[in-house]
């Protein structure tokens, strides 16, 4: 049997083509846009790479952001970026629009908020750092 592969994540937002930009300013992934439509008017829109699942962004009306960690309105998920340096990488997040949460659980990763709320976490590059955030994870 043929296991089924990960297409693609989609993320609830209120403006997708301004998130898609965030998350492209982020990754270096560019968005896929569609000639003969403006991005901004576009319901939905990706982030297309080759050799990864794309990332795709669909407009919801009366989008409500997530209160992590605490509020009536939970995270759904969230997206994890390894980075080689956390501290450049915040440098990086927070200067395309990027907040950084106010708790933040673990300090081999630190976790940002993107424009509309959603939480996202930088985490450090190597099997040291993976192992910790394991046992963070499992005491929470």
């Amino acid at each position: 049997m043929k296991f089924p592969r990960l297409h693609l994540v989609l993320l609830d937002c209120p403006e997708p083509y301004e998130l898609a930009k965030f998350y492209s300013a982020l990754t270096g992934i560019a968005v896929e846009t569609w000639p003969g439509y403006p991005p901004e008017d576009m319901s939905d829109i990706d982030l297309v790479h080759d050799s990864l699942p794309a990332l795709s962004f669909q407009r919801v009306e009366n989008y409500v952001a997530p209160t992590w960690p605490d509020g009536i309105v939970p995270k759904q998920m969230h997206l994890d970026f390894e980075v080689d340096d956390l501290d450049e990488g915040e440098r990086h997040v927070l200067s395309i629009g990027a907040r950084k949460a106010d708790y933040q659980p673990g300090d081999t990763f630190r976790v940002f908020l993107d424009p509309v709320g959603h939480p996202f976490c930088l985490i450090m590059n190597n099997d040291e750092a993976r192992h910790v955030r394991r046992e963070t994870k499992n005491s929470h």
